[in-house]
């Protein structure tokens, strides 16, 4: 798979096979994204691999919080700002119904929150999840690279044949996470990624993207 099949294959799977992952796969893959650029080479990502008896019994305590209608864990930092204007917000609002639709939840159903907050909670079936914390002496710049550093890891996954679906859902369950993971609170949960094999007879989503004349301006070309 070349680069530009994996960019374009990539979507957030939201239905997995209970298919294991073998660890060899995942060592490659974390591995190779160790190149990742880094301002300053700070590598500021860290990184916790969860699968087997641990990630179930994380699944069962944070669907057990959504289905009881827990909030969640006060957020560590905002996932999005206070007010979206236009196109920010026609886009989140296209893709969110587009999104929660093919997972069978209508927008009008009362229980919706709830049905949304237990699918994420169980990580949509993967058996392996990454969470990926910074330092809390980290700054925005240092937040970008772990992006960069995420999306280094779902491309490579994308070349070992998986796939993947990025969840900062579980910033909302970060007590429990953290209480899995063994993280001290010198780091702050950035997100999870939930990785495995895609289901197969599921219906396949994948969202619209804005035209690149919409987000890209060339200068002196």
């Amino acid at each position: 798979m070349d680069v530009y099949e994996a960019v374009d294959s990539r979507r957030a799977v939201r239905a997995f096979s209970d298919e294991p992952v073998p660890k060899e796969i995942l060592e490659r893959v974390l591995a190779a994204a160790t190149r990742t650029p880094s301002s300053g080479n700070l590598q500021p990502w860290h990184v916790y691999v969860v699968t087997g008896e641990p990630l179930a019994e994380l699944k069962r305590r944070a669907k057990a919080r959504a289905l009881a209608g827990d909030p969640g864990d006060q957020r560590e930092y905002p996932m999005y700002p206070a007010e979206l204007n236009s196109p920010y917000v026609d886009r989140f609002s296209a893709a969110a119904a587009q999104r929660y639709k093919a997972l069978g939840i209508e927008r009008d159903d009362p229980d919706r929150p709830k049905k949304i907050a237990a699918l994420n909670s169980e990580a949509f079936g993967a058996p392996v999840v990454l969470f990926c914390y910074l330092d809390r002496t980290m700054g925005p710049g240092q937040w970008g690279d772990a992006g960069m550093y995420l999306q280094t890891v779902m491309l490579l996954l994308r070349a070992e044949g998986l796939h993947s679906c990025p969840q900062v859902m579980w910033t909302m369950y970060r007590k429990s996470v953290s209480q899995t993971v063994g993280a001290d609170d010198g780091l702050v949960l950035f997100c999870g990624v939930s990785v495995g094999f895609e289901k197969e007879g599921v219906p396949r989503l994948r969202t619209g993207r804005a035209d690149m004349t919409e987000t890209v301006s060339f200068i002196g070309v």
